[in-house]
């Protein structure tokens, strides 16, 4: 996973957890609406500025958005409930 599919699947996770629009994460971040579709859509490489903006109005830390996830929890189950390996 490269470090902009890692910030566009952090920054939509935290959005949505927030229950925030796009339009609403860009307006409270002072950044384009579609600057943030942008994002989640692995198109655009984010400043560090701008990464830092989203991480305050999503209440974390800007390293988090950048953190890469964890695959254990993206794991698909088998049928019988125990883990894909």
């Amino acid at each position: 996973m490269e470090i902009r599919e890692i910030l566009a699947h952090n920054l939509r996770t935290q959005r949505r957890a927030r229950g925030l629009s796009q339009e609403e994460l860009a307006h409270r971040a002072g950044i384009d609406r579609t600057y943030i579709s942008s994002l989640e859509r692995s198109v655009y490489a984010a400043g560090i500025d701008v990464v830092d903006s989203l991480a305050k109005v999503l209440g974390v830390e800007a390293a988090d958005l950048l953190k890469k996830p964890d695959t254990a929890l993206r794991r698909r189950r088998s049928p019988g409930g125990s883990p894909k390996t």
